[in-house]
Protein backbone atom coordinates (compact mmCIF):
# COMPACT_ATOMS: atom_id res chain seq x y z
CA UNK A 1 0.00 0.00 0.00
CA UNK A 2 1.14 3.31 -0.85
CA UNK A 3 2.65 5.52 2.17
CA UNK A 4 0.76 8.53 1.00
CA UNK A 5 -3.14 6.99 2.11
CA UNK A 6 -4.57 5.56 5.38
CA UNK A 7 -3.28 2.15 6.33
CA UNK A 8 -6.33 0.66 6.72
CA UNK A 9 -4.82 -3.11 8.15
CA UNK A 10 -5.54 -3.91 11.93
CA UNK A 11 -2.63 -6.31 13.94
CA UNK A 12 -4.69 -7.99 16.78
CA UNK A 13 -7.64 -5.71 16.97
CA UNK A 14 -5.22 -2.65 17.27
CA UNK A 15 -6.25 0.13 14.46
CA UNK A 16 -3.22 1.72 12.80
CA UNK A 17 -2.70 5.39 13.07
CA UNK A 18 -2.80 7.37 10.03
CA UNK A 19 0.11 8.61 7.49
CA UNK A 20 -0.50 12.55 6.32
CA UNK A 21 2.54 14.76 7.08
CA UNK A 22 4.17 15.78 3.24
CA UNK A 23 7.22 18.17 3.34
CA UNK A 24 4.74 20.97 3.46
CA UNK A 25 3.13 19.84 6.83
CA UNK A 26 6.31 19.18 8.09
CA UNK A 27 7.92 22.35 7.76
CA UNK A 28 5.15 23.97 9.15
CA UNK A 29 4.99 21.47 12.67
CA UNK A 30 8.74 22.38 13.06
CA UNK A 31 8.23 25.88 12.85
CA UNK A 32 4.81 25.92 14.52
CA UNK A 33 6.25 24.09 17.16
CA UNK A 34 9.52 25.81 17.78
CA UNK A 35 7.96 29.02 17.56
CA UNK A 36 5.41 29.69 20.00
CA UNK A 37 5.43 29.61 23.77
CA UNK A 38 9.66 30.38 24.53
CA UNK A 39 9.45 33.82 22.92
CA UNK A 40 6.40 34.69 23.36
CA UNK A 41 6.76 34.20 26.99
CA UNK A 42 10.70 34.04 28.29
CA UNK A 43 12.09 36.76 26.15
CA UNK A 44 11.31 39.46 29.44
CA UNK A 45 13.20 36.49 31.63
CA UNK A 46 16.23 36.23 29.29
CA UNK A 47 16.51 39.83 29.75
CA UNK A 48 16.73 39.84 32.94
CA UNK A 49 20.07 37.63 33.24
CA UNK A 50 21.83 39.84 30.26
CA UNK A 51 20.25 43.09 29.55
CA UNK A 52 19.66 44.46 26.15
CA UNK A 53 21.69 41.34 24.33
CA UNK A 54 18.98 39.59 24.62
CA UNK A 55 18.81 38.62 21.38
CA UNK A 56 22.42 37.00 22.37
CA UNK A 57 21.43 34.00 24.16
CA UNK A 58 18.96 33.02 21.34
CA UNK A 59 21.72 33.05 19.05
CA UNK A 60 23.51 30.85 21.02
CA UNK A 61 20.81 28.13 21.88
CA UNK A 62 20.07 28.42 18.44
CA UNK A 63 23.52 27.53 17.39
CA UNK A 64 23.62 24.47 19.86
CA UNK A 65 19.95 23.47 18.34
CA UNK A 66 21.53 23.39 14.97
CA UNK A 67 24.49 21.43 15.31
CA UNK A 68 22.14 18.88 17.09
CA UNK A 69 19.68 19.22 14.58
CA UNK A 70 22.35 17.67 11.97
CA UNK A 71 23.19 14.61 14.62
CA UNK A 72 19.30 14.40 14.10
CA UNK A 73 18.94 14.12 10.37
CA UNK A 74 22.31 11.40 10.22
CA UNK A 75 19.95 9.37 12.15
CA UNK A 76 16.47 9.96 11.22
CA UNK A 77 17.28 9.32 7.75
CA UNK A 78 19.75 6.27 8.57
CA UNK A 79 16.87 5.00 10.76
CA UNK A 80 13.83 6.99 9.39
CA UNK A 81 11.23 5.09 12.02
CA UNK A 82 8.85 6.54 14.67
CA UNK A 83 10.93 6.18 17.50
CA UNK A 84 13.21 9.48 17.18
CA UNK A 85 15.65 9.15 19.89
CA UNK A 86 14.71 6.26 21.53
CA UNK A 87 15.27 4.18 18.79
CA UNK A 88 19.07 5.73 18.29
CA UNK A 89 19.70 5.39 22.03
CA UNK A 90 18.63 1.57 21.96
CA UNK A 91 20.80 1.27 18.80
CA UNK A 92 24.02 2.81 19.49
CA UNK A 93 23.76 1.17 23.62
CA UNK A 94 21.51 -1.82 23.69
CA UNK A 95 20.21 -0.96 27.08
CA UNK A 96 16.59 -1.62 27.48
CA UNK A 97 16.12 0.62 30.62
CA UNK A 98 17.81 3.13 29.20
CA UNK A 99 16.07 3.30 25.89
CA UNK A 100 13.14 3.94 28.31
CA UNK A 101 14.18 6.59 30.48
CA UNK A 102 15.23 8.47 27.01
CA UNK A 103 11.94 8.24 25.76
CA UNK A 104 9.97 8.68 28.67
CA UNK A 105 12.27 12.15 29.13
CA UNK A 106 11.17 13.18 25.73
CA UNK A 107 7.42 12.50 26.79
CA UNK A 108 7.92 14.47 30.00
CA UNK A 109 9.37 17.37 28.15
CA UNK A 110 6.50 17.51 26.26
CA UNK A 111 4.48 17.82 29.21
CA UNK A 112 6.23 20.56 30.77
CA UNK A 113 6.41 22.63 27.05
CA UNK A 114 3.07 22.07 26.96
CA UNK A 115 2.15 23.24 30.54
CA UNK A 116 3.98 26.07 29.98
CA UNK A 117 2.06 27.38 27.12
CA UNK A 118 -0.86 27.00 29.45
CA UNK A 119 0.73 29.26 31.84
CA UNK A 120 1.42 31.66 29.13
CA UNK A 121 -1.79 31.16 27.37
CA UNK A 122 -3.44 32.30 30.95
CA UNK A 123 -1.76 35.48 31.42
CA UNK A 124 -2.75 36.55 28.23
CA UNK A 125 -5.86 35.35 28.26
CA UNK A 126 -6.21 37.64 31.52
CA UNK A 127 -5.13 40.66 29.43
CA UNK A 128 -7.49 40.36 26.75
CA UNK A 129 -10.70 40.01 29.05
CA UNK A 130 -9.58 42.40 31.39
CA UNK A 131 -9.56 40.22 34.14
CA UNK A 132 -6.84 40.44 36.76
CA UNK A 133 -6.28 37.18 37.39
CA UNK A 134 -3.26 37.50 39.83
CA UNK A 135 -0.90 34.66 40.36
CA UNK A 136 -2.93 32.20 42.16
CA UNK A 137 -6.15 29.98 41.45
CA UNK A 138 -7.67 32.13 38.30
CA UNK A 139 -4.78 31.45 36.34
CA UNK A 140 -4.43 27.65 37.58
CA UNK A 141 -8.18 27.40 36.10
CA UNK A 142 -7.80 29.13 33.12
CA UNK A 143 -4.71 26.83 32.57
CA UNK A 144 -6.62 23.63 33.27
CA UNK A 145 -9.42 24.57 30.57
CA UNK A 146 -7.14 25.04 28.05
CA UNK A 147 -5.32 22.01 28.49
CA UNK A 148 -8.73 20.48 28.48
CA UNK A 149 -9.39 21.55 25.21
CA UNK A 150 -6.23 20.68 24.00
CA UNK A 151 -6.56 17.23 24.62
CA UNK A 152 -10.02 17.25 23.18
CA UNK A 153 -8.68 18.52 19.57
CA UNK A 154 -5.97 15.88 20.65
CA UNK A 155 -8.43 13.20 20.75
CA UNK A 156 -9.94 14.30 17.25
CA UNK A 157 -7.06 12.70 15.43
CA UNK A 158 -3.55 13.72 14.15
CA UNK A 159 -4.97 14.86 10.83
CA UNK A 160 -7.23 17.24 12.36
CA UNK A 161 -4.06 18.64 15.22
CA UNK A 162 -1.84 18.96 12.06
CA UNK A 163 -4.67 20.60 10.49
CA UNK A 164 -5.08 22.86 13.71
CA UNK A 165 -1.37 23.55 13.36
CA UNK A 166 -1.04 24.56 10.06
CA UNK A 167 -3.79 27.64 11.07
CA UNK A 168 -2.27 28.19 14.61
CA UNK A 169 1.12 28.55 12.82
CA UNK A 170 0.42 31.24 10.72
CA UNK A 171 -1.32 32.95 13.57
CA UNK A 172 1.92 32.92 15.60
CA UNK A 173 3.84 33.87 13.04
CA UNK A 174 1.88 36.70 12.02
CA UNK A 175 2.51 37.98 15.78
CA UNK A 176 5.98 37.83 15.57
CA UNK A 177 6.53 39.80 11.98
CA UNK A 178 4.08 41.98 13.75
CA UNK A 179 6.71 42.78 16.33
CA UNK A 180 9.78 42.63 13.51
CA UNK A 181 7.80 45.27 11.11
CA UNK A 182 7.19 47.77 14.80
CA UNK A 183 10.85 47.85 15.28
CA UNK A 184 11.85 48.01 11.65
CA UNK A 185 9.24 51.35 11.80
CA UNK A 186 10.87 52.63 15.01
CA UNK A 187 14.55 52.49 13.74
CA UNK A 188 13.19 54.08 10.54
CA UNK A 189 11.73 57.18 11.97
CA UNK A 190 14.08 57.27 14.86
CA UNK A 191 12.03 55.70 17.96
CA UNK A 192 13.72 53.70 20.21
CA UNK A 193 16.80 52.86 21.32
CA UNK A 194 18.78 50.06 19.28
CA UNK A 195 21.76 51.04 21.00
CA UNK A 196 20.43 48.83 23.88
CA UNK A 197 21.09 45.66 22.19
CA UNK A 198 25.22 45.72 22.92
CA UNK A 199 24.48 46.73 26.54
CA UNK A 200 25.24 43.81 28.89
CA UNK A 201 23.46 43.93 32.66
CA UNK A 202 24.76 40.26 34.17
CA UNK A 203 24.24 41.51 37.73
CA UNK A 204 26.59 40.03 40.03
CA UNK A 205 27.79 37.79 37.51
CA UNK A 206 30.22 37.46 34.80
CA UNK A 207 29.23 38.39 31.93
CA UNK A 208 29.93 34.57 30.20
CA UNK A 209 27.77 33.49 33.27
CA UNK A 210 24.97 35.25 32.74
CA UNK A 211 24.78 34.62 29.54
CA UNK A 212 25.31 30.94 29.46
CA UNK A 213 22.32 30.79 32.37
CA UNK A 214 20.66 33.22 30.07
CA UNK A 215 21.36 30.60 27.21
CA UNK A 216 20.05 27.51 29.39
CA UNK A 217 16.57 28.85 29.75
CA UNK A 218 16.30 30.95 26.13
CA UNK A 219 17.22 27.05 24.80
CA UNK A 220 13.44 26.12 25.68
CA UNK A 221 12.59 28.40 23.06
CA UNK A 222 14.46 26.21 20.37
CA UNK A 223 13.79 22.78 20.88
CA UNK A 224 10.33 21.32 18.83
CA UNK A 225 12.59 20.28 15.74
CA UNK A 226 13.05 16.96 18.18
CA UNK A 227 9.35 16.44 17.92
CA UNK A 228 9.08 16.19 13.91
CA UNK A 229 11.16 12.85 14.16
CA UNK A 230 8.83 11.17 16.63
CA UNK A 231 6.12 11.77 13.74
CA UNK A 232 8.19 9.83 10.72
CA UNK A 233 5.94 6.94 10.81
CA UNK A 234 3.06 9.61 10.11
CA UNK A 235 5.15 11.78 7.39
CA UNK A 236 5.82 10.87 3.65
CA UNK A 237 8.90 9.71 2.66
CA UNK A 238 10.72 10.84 5.60
CA UNK A 239 13.90 9.64 4.37
CA UNK A 240 13.95 12.07 1.05
CA UNK A 241 11.95 15.03 3.03
CA UNK A 242 13.67 15.05 6.68
CA UNK A 243 17.57 17.16 5.35
CA UNK A 244 15.69 20.28 3.67
CA UNK A 245 12.53 20.64 5.58
CA UNK A 246 14.41 20.61 9.24
CA UNK A 247 17.16 22.96 8.05
CA UNK A 248 14.77 24.87 6.50
CA UNK A 249 12.76 25.23 9.55
CA UNK A 250 15.53 25.91 11.98
CA UNK A 251 16.92 28.62 9.84
CA UNK A 252 13.67 30.53 9.81
CA UNK A 253 13.07 30.19 13.24
CA UNK A 254 16.39 31.01 14.06
CA UNK A 255 16.45 34.95 12.23
CA UNK A 256 13.04 35.25 13.41
CA UNK A 257 14.01 35.21 17.19
CA UNK A 258 16.94 37.19 16.64
CA UNK A 259 14.92 39.97 15.03
CA UNK A 260 12.15 39.79 17.41
CA UNK A 261 14.30 40.24 20.63
CA UNK A 262 16.58 43.06 18.76
CA UNK A 263 13.00 44.81 18.21
CA UNK A 264 11.94 44.20 21.59
CA UNK A 265 14.88 45.49 23.73
CA UNK A 266 15.13 48.68 21.17
CA UNK A 267 11.55 49.61 22.46
CA UNK A 268 11.34 48.49 26.04
CA UNK A 269 14.39 48.51 28.05
CA UNK A 270 15.58 45.17 30.26
CA UNK A 271 14.18 45.67 33.34
CA UNK A 272 10.79 46.41 32.31
CA UNK A 273 10.82 44.06 29.34
CA UNK A 274 11.12 41.80 32.25
CA UNK A 275 8.80 42.03 34.15
CA UNK A 276 5.23 40.32 34.20
CA UNK A 277 4.42 37.62 32.30
CA UNK A 278 3.47 39.12 28.68
CA UNK A 279 6.85 40.53 27.16
CA UNK A 280 5.76 41.02 24.19
CA UNK A 281 2.45 42.94 24.62
CA UNK A 282 4.38 45.60 26.03
CA UNK A 283 6.85 45.66 22.82
CA UNK A 284 3.42 46.51 20.96
CA UNK A 285 1.98 49.45 23.37
CA UNK A 286 5.46 51.36 23.05
CA UNK A 287 6.35 50.78 19.25
CA UNK A 288 2.70 51.08 17.92
CA UNK A 289 0.25 52.46 21.09
CA UNK A 290 -2.56 52.69 17.99
CA UNK A 291 -2.37 48.94 17.43
CA UNK A 292 -5.17 46.85 19.20
CA UNK A 293 -3.43 44.97 22.21
CA UNK A 294 -6.04 42.91 22.47
CA UNK A 295 -5.88 41.60 19.18
CA UNK A 296 -2.00 41.02 19.87
CA UNK A 297 -2.64 39.66 22.81
CA UNK A 298 -5.44 36.72 20.82
CA UNK A 299 -2.46 36.26 18.69
CA UNK A 300 0.17 35.08 21.46
CA UNK A 301 -2.83 32.61 22.89
CA UNK A 302 -2.97 31.12 19.49
CA UNK A 303 0.36 31.12 19.48
CA UNK A 304 1.04 28.98 22.56
CA UNK A 305 -1.72 26.93 21.95
CA UNK A 306 -0.21 25.58 18.71
CA UNK A 307 3.11 24.87 21.04
CA UNK A 308 0.71 22.84 23.59
CA UNK A 309 -1.10 21.00 20.83
CA UNK A 310 2.26 19.62 18.72
CA UNK A 311 4.05 18.74 22.10
CA UNK A 312 0.56 16.86 23.69
CA UNK A 313 0.63 15.25 20.29
CA UNK A 314 3.74 13.98 20.66
CA UNK A 315 3.43 13.10 24.31
CA UNK A 316 0.62 10.76 23.87
CA UNK A 317 2.52 8.64 20.80
CA UNK A 318 5.57 8.30 22.93
CA UNK A 319 2.97 7.06 25.49
CA UNK A 320 1.29 4.59 23.70
CA UNK A 321 4.06 2.96 21.88
CA UNK A 322 6.06 2.07 25.12
CA UNK A 323 2.63 0.36 26.13
CA UNK A 324 2.52 -0.87 22.92
CA UNK A 325 5.87 -2.38 23.53
CA UNK A 326 4.95 -3.92 27.45
CA UNK A 327 6.84 -1.23 29.62
CA UNK A 328 4.11 0.77 30.27
CA UNK A 329 0.92 -0.64 31.61
CA UNK A 330 -1.18 -1.93 28.48
CA UNK A 331 -4.35 0.00 29.29
CA UNK A 332 -2.09 3.23 28.15
CA UNK A 333 -1.98 1.62 25.18
CA UNK A 334 -6.20 1.57 23.70
CA UNK A 335 -6.67 2.88 20.27
CA UNK A 336 -10.17 4.44 19.91
CA UNK A 337 -12.04 2.43 17.31
CA UNK A 338 -13.60 5.16 15.01
CA UNK A 339 -11.31 8.17 15.54
CA UNK A 340 -8.50 6.19 15.66
CA UNK A 341 -5.97 8.06 18.54
CA UNK A 342 -4.52 6.73 21.29
CA UNK A 343 -7.44 7.77 23.84
CA UNK A 344 -5.61 6.52 27.11
CA UNK A 345 -2.14 8.15 26.53
CA UNK A 346 -4.02 10.99 25.85
CA UNK A 347 -5.51 11.23 29.38
CA UNK A 348 -2.28 10.20 31.12
CA UNK A 349 -0.49 13.01 29.48
CA UNK A 350 -3.00 15.62 29.92
CA UNK A 351 -3.45 14.44 33.76
CA UNK A 352 0.09 14.89 34.11
CA UNK A 353 -0.09 18.23 33.06
CA UNK A 354 -2.84 19.16 35.12
CA UNK A 355 -0.68 17.84 38.30
CA UNK A 356 2.23 20.61 36.68
CA UNK A 357 -0.22 23.42 36.43
CA UNK A 358 -1.19 23.03 39.29
CA UNK A 359 1.52 22.71 41.86
CA UNK A 360 4.37 24.62 39.58
CA UNK A 361 2.93 26.79 37.14
CA UNK A 362 5.66 29.19 36.86
CA UNK A 363 7.04 29.79 32.97
CA UNK A 364 10.64 29.90 34.05
CA UNK A 365 10.75 26.81 35.91
CA UNK A 366 8.06 24.64 33.45
CA UNK A 367 10.11 26.22 30.52
CA UNK A 368 13.48 25.88 32.04
CA UNK A 369 11.95 22.18 33.25
CA UNK A 370 11.59 21.60 29.40
CA UNK A 371 14.94 22.51 27.94
CA UNK A 372 16.77 20.57 31.05
CA UNK A 373 15.29 17.24 29.93
CA UNK A 374 15.53 17.58 25.96
CA UNK A 375 19.56 18.87 26.59
CA UNK A 376 19.94 15.40 27.98
CA UNK A 377 18.63 13.65 25.50
CA UNK A 378 20.56 15.58 22.83
CA UNK A 379 23.71 14.75 24.61
CA UNK A 380 22.83 11.01 24.40
CA UNK A 381 21.81 12.04 20.91
CA UNK A 382 25.08 13.60 19.97
CA UNK A 383 26.71 11.15 21.50
CA UNK A 384 24.72 7.90 19.67
CA UNK A 385 25.48 9.21 16.28
CA UNK A 386 29.34 8.27 16.78
CA UNK A 387 28.97 5.22 18.34
CA UNK A 388 26.58 4.30 15.22
CA UNK A 389 28.82 4.96 12.51
CA UNK A 390 29.69 1.27 12.55
CA UNK A 391 26.58 -0.01 11.77
CA UNK A 392 26.47 0.56 8.22
CA UNK A 393 22.92 0.35 6.49
CA UNK A 394 22.09 -0.04 2.40
CA UNK A 395 20.00 2.78 1.86
CA UNK A 396 21.97 6.39 1.24
CA UNK A 397 21.40 8.51 4.04
CA UNK A 398 22.83 12.53 5.28
CA UNK A 399 25.74 12.01 7.25
CA UNK A 400 27.11 15.17 9.24
CA UNK A 401 30.61 16.16 10.00
CA UNK A 402 32.09 14.78 13.26
CA UNK A 403 33.35 17.00 14.80
CA UNK A 404 29.67 18.70 15.36
CA UNK A 405 28.36 15.76 17.22
CA UNK A 406 31.02 16.28 19.54
CA UNK A 407 30.97 19.63 20.05
CA UNK A 408 27.16 19.19 20.01
CA UNK A 409 27.32 16.24 22.57
CA UNK A 410 29.76 19.12 25.20
CA UNK A 411 27.62 21.91 24.82
CA UNK A 412 24.56 20.22 25.72
CA UNK A 413 25.86 18.13 28.58
CA UNK A 414 27.06 21.52 30.07
CA UNK A 415 24.07 23.41 29.60
CA UNK A 416 21.87 20.25 31.63
CA UNK A 417 24.37 21.13 34.73
CA UNK A 418 24.14 23.36 37.85
CA UNK A 419 27.41 24.86 36.61
CA UNK A 420 24.84 26.60 33.49
CA UNK A 421 23.07 28.46 36.48
CA UNK A 422 20.19 26.31 35.93
CA UNK A 423 18.40 26.82 39.51
CA UNK A 424 17.46 23.19 41.38
CA UNK A 425 13.91 23.33 40.99
CA UNK A 426 13.86 22.59 37.70
CA UNK A 427 15.92 19.07 38.63
CA UNK A 428 13.29 18.57 41.02
CA UNK A 429 10.47 18.70 38.54
CA UNK A 430 12.75 16.63 36.57
CA UNK A 431 12.83 14.00 38.59
CA UNK A 432 9.75 13.59 40.08
CA UNK A 433 8.43 13.20 35.97
CA UNK A 434 11.18 10.09 35.55
CA UNK A 435 10.57 8.90 38.81
CA UNK A 436 6.82 8.25 37.63
CA UNK A 437 8.12 7.23 34.40
CA UNK A 438 10.46 4.27 36.60
CA UNK A 439 7.35 3.25 38.84
CA UNK A 440 5.13 2.40 36.07
CA UNK A 441 7.75 0.62 34.53
CA UNK A 442 8.59 -1.55 37.54
CA UNK A 443 5.02 -1.88 37.90
CA UNK A 444 4.46 -3.39 34.36
CA UNK A 445 7.85 -6.04 34.86
CA UNK A 446 5.98 -7.17 38.14
CA UNK A 447 2.75 -7.81 36.15
CA UNK A 448 4.57 -9.11 33.18
CA UNK A 449 6.33 -11.90 35.87
CA UNK A 450 3.88 -12.79 37.65
CA UNK A 451 1.80 -13.34 33.70
CA UNK A 452 5.35 -15.58 33.02
CA UNK A 453 5.78 -12.69 30.63
CA UNK A 454 9.35 -11.85 32.12
CA UNK A 455 10.93 -8.88 31.70
CA UNK A 456 10.05 -6.67 29.10
CA UNK A 457 12.15 -6.24 25.59
CA UNK A 458 11.80 -2.94 24.11
CA UNK A 459 12.07 -2.72 20.64
CA UNK A 460 11.91 1.11 20.01
CA UNK A 461 11.06 0.61 16.55
CA UNK A 462 7.46 0.09 17.62
CA UNK A 463 7.51 3.37 19.89
CA UNK A 464 5.12 6.44 19.36
CA UNK A 465 4.33 5.01 15.95
CA UNK A 466 1.31 2.26 14.69
CA UNK A 467 -0.03 -0.90 16.59
CA UNK A 468 2.12 -3.20 18.74
CA UNK A 469 3.01 -4.97 15.33
CA UNK A 470 4.96 -1.50 14.11
CA UNK A 471 4.57 0.31 11.22
CA UNK A 472 3.24 -1.32 7.52
CA UNK A 473 3.92 0.58 4.73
Amino acid sequence: MSDTGVTEQETGGHPSLRRVMGPGLLLLFIVGDVLGTGIYALTGTVAAEVGGVVWLPFLVAFLVALVTAFSYLELVTKYPRAAGAALYTHKAFGIHFVTFLVAFAVMSSGITSASTASRAFSANFGKVVGLDLGEGIGITLVGLAFMALVAAVNLRGVGESVKANVVLTCVELSGLLIIIVIGAWALGIGEGDFSRVTEFDTGDRSVLAGVIAATGLAFFAMVGFEDSVNMAEECKEPRRIFPRVLLLGLGITGVIYVLVSISAIALVPADRLSEGETPLLQVVEAGAPAFPVGLFGLITMFAVANTALINMLMASRLVYGLSNERVLPSVLGRVHPHRRTPWTAILFTTALAFGLITFVGEVPDLGGTTALLLLCVFTVVNVAVLVLRRDEVDAGHFRTPTVLPVVGALACAYLATPWAGRPVVQYQIAGVLLGIGVLLWAATVLAGRRAGRGSPRLDPTHVSGEGPEGSRD
